[in-house]
């Protein structure tokens, strides 16, 4: 039924109009991913007389300490921005782990890893919960599978969210939002291949139960690196206790009262074998160790009890606020100084990476090795971004940090591919030191967990890397990137779809049963596959497909189209503004241009008509015109 010279025509005549599409038309003769050059404005090294060397030397190294302070600075925010949302919704979180029913269902438990991280902002934090839960039983580590998967998605929100703070300029945004969300679209692919093989299969659980009975684990210490240096100053602003989320995910009635916020940074707990009274004989600890004396029945029971020692020293510890309040001054503090330090660092490197030390530097980033070896260029990436992450012992603030990098140019986002995945692999190793360092009776469930996380990315990069073909993440994440650069609203609409509407949205379907989840989620699937295969056919096969679905244009406008949705935008930031008294600017304005094409038309008409009369008529006309657009301007 398919006609390859019909094919060929259809295809000349230009792609089809595709609500799926995440390709924009760009002028062809130029590519909006060609790396922009770096122009060294400033006057040549060898144009400078010793003084000027001097002091070129010195701002060159002040410029470096400037840019190594912002970078401590943006993560140490990091460190407290996560403390924040943890003290905002850490014991929400504790909450939602806890009911074991809804984390039965394999997607519930993706979701509920998704949100969780997004409440704790720490993929660490949230993995810590899960193994607290698995070693006290509450949770089996099948179970735990998809929960680890959702937190692998939760934590790429924080280097979209800094891909923001850079839309001021539209190519600037366009590499900086694909270069972050290339990343989220790895993650989301994975766990849709993934997920599915897991619950038919088991194979995530199964392979990593195998590496930990063949080999023999002893408890480990885990290594500090940058927490040694960020430490004194994080923990001289705020201290948590992280045992109360783990408490109330597991039950603990003593732990929803109690405090996020660390008050006591040393005890020390003495047990001692103390006379206790109990109900009756049946509740002494053994029958050798009980005795009755007339109503009352004693028993011998081991009695902990713990003593302060010494007090905490950060800012809150004697602050009578509850945990809500703190956490959103420490949210909006953060923020603050992460946006603060971020703008200042792509300032900083824009100024420092100029001339010839950019071309190095991109030289160096970007360039692959001789034929043939160039494919072995992006697996180094990947030890590199592992290493990195390793030291900075997080994702987050490794693609937090390369974001700004990939917006100003420097590495190309094909090089941040492979170093993101690298990313993941980091905080994964991370993650299996910290484990483990887990007591003897918790090693087991803790290691199996962290490497379910291993293996989980592993098998993703196994997946989307190694052929050119499979990189799909990064036709995406351009796709994506060249939408935001046109409609630059549409970068809110995509992180609060993808991290909050549809996470929520699942959950709430798994809270009614998966009879309701399989009743709206399946037709929605299937709807989202037709289009898919239209929109391929369409692209390929165009005369595989009846007429009307060659292309969109059946559809109305809004359907397939986001130019009516940017006007709606428009109008609503039109309004806004006019509330914050900026309307009035913008009027006065338009009264200029008014001014400016009335008297171009006087001029005009003049040269037209000879006939002075005629001309004067034409001019009285067009001015009752332009008063009356005036007017309706306005009037609106």
């Amino acid at each position: 039924c398919c006609d390859p010279v019909e094919d060929k025509l259809l295809q000349k005549t230009g792609p089809a109009h595709s609500t799926m599409a995440l390709i924009e038309d760009e002028p062809e003769d130029m590519d909006p991913w060609d790396m922009p050059e770096l122009k060294d404005t400033g006057v040549p090294w060898s144009a400078l007389d010793t003084k000027g060397k001097v002091l070129r030397v010195f701002v060159s190294v002040g410029k470096i300490v400037l840019l190594l302070g912002f970078l401590y600075m943006f993560i140490c925010s990091l460190d407290i921005l996560s403390s924040a949302f943890q003290l905002v919704g850490g014991k929400t979180a504790g909450d939602i782990f806890q009911d074991n029913s809804v984390l039965s269902n394999p997607l519930a438990g993706l979701v509920i890893g998704v949100l969780v991280t997004l409440l704790v902002q720490s993929s660490s934090t949230s993995s810590s919960i899960v193994v607290s839960m698995v070693s006290s039983g509450l949770l089996t580590v099948q179970v735990a599978v998809p929960i680890i998967m959702g937190t692998n998605i939760g934590t790429s929100v924080t280097n979209t969210l800094v891909a923001t703070t850079q839309a001021g300029d539209r190519s600037t945004f366009r590499r900086a939002f694909a270069g972050a969300t290339v990343h989220d679209f790895f993650n989301w692919l994975s766990v849709l291949v993934l997920l599915p093989l897991e619950v038919a299969t088991g194979y995530l659980y199964e392979v990593t139960k195998l590496i930990i009975d063949s080999f023999k684990i002893e408890s480990g210490e885990a290594p500090a690196l940058l927490n040694v240096i960020t430490d004194p100053l994080t923990e001289s602003i705020i201290q948590l206790d992280q045992s109360v989320i783990s408490g109330i995910a597991t039950g603990d009635p003593e732990a929803r009262n109690k405090s996020l916020i660390l008050k006591w940074c040393q005890t020390f707990t003495n047990t001692t074998l103390m006379n206790v009274t109990v109900p009756g004989p049946e509740n002494c600890t053994s029958p050798t160790l009980c005795w009755v004396d007339g109503n009352y029945t004693f028993t011998l029971k081991n009695i902990s009890e713990t003593y302060n020692v010494q007090k905490c020293t950060h800012l809150f510890v004697n602050v009578n606020l509850p945990d809500l309040a703190v956490g959103l001054i420490l949210l909006t503090l953060s923020l603050l100084v992460l946006c603060s330090c971020l703008v200042l660092i792509v300032k900083l490197l824009n100024s420092m990476l100029k001339g010839q030390v950019a071309a190095v530097i991109k030289k160096i980033l970007n360039t692959d090795f001789p034929f043939p070896f160039g494919w072995v260029t992006g697996y180094i990436a990947i030890l590199v971004g592992a290493a990195m992450t390793f030291i900075v012992q997080s994702s987050s603030v490794f693609t937090s940090a390369i974001t700004p990098l990939v917006g100003i140019g420097v590495i190309s986002i094909e090089r941040a591919y492979p170093l993101s995945l690298g990313s993941n692999i980091g905080t994964t190793t991370t993650a299996i030191l910290a484990a483990m360092a887990s007591p003897g009776d918790t090693l087991a469930n803790a290691l199996q967990i962290a490497l379910v996380h291993f293996l989980f990315n592993i098998t993703g990069i196994v997946l989307w890397y190694p052929i050119p073909f499979t990189r799909i993440p990064i036709r995406l994440a351009k796709g994506l990137g060249s939408i935001t650069a046109k409609y630059r609203w549409f970068a809110a609409v995509y992180i609060i779809c993808c991290f909050f509407v549809i996470p929520l949205f699942v959950f709430s379907l798994s809270l009614a049963g998966w009879q309701v989840l399989v009743g709206v989620g399946v037709p929605i699937l299937v709807l989202l596959i037709i289009i898919l295969i239209i929109n391929m056919l369409q692209k390929r096969k165009p005369s595989c497909l009846p007429a009307a679905l060659r292309s969109w244009d059946f559809l109305p406008l809004w359907a397939r189209s986001l130019a009516p949705w940017d006007k709606v935008v428009g109008v609503i930031t039109a309004k806004c503004c006019c509330c914050c008294k900026c309307c009035q600017a913008a009027s006065d304005d338009q009264e200029h241009g008014v001014q400016e094409s009335a008297e171009k038309n006087k001029k005009a008409h003049t040269a037209v008509y000879d006939n002075p009369a005629m001309s004067a008529d034409k001019e009285v006309e067009d001015e009752i015109k332009i008063e009356l657009k005036i007017l309706k301007m306005t009037r609106l």
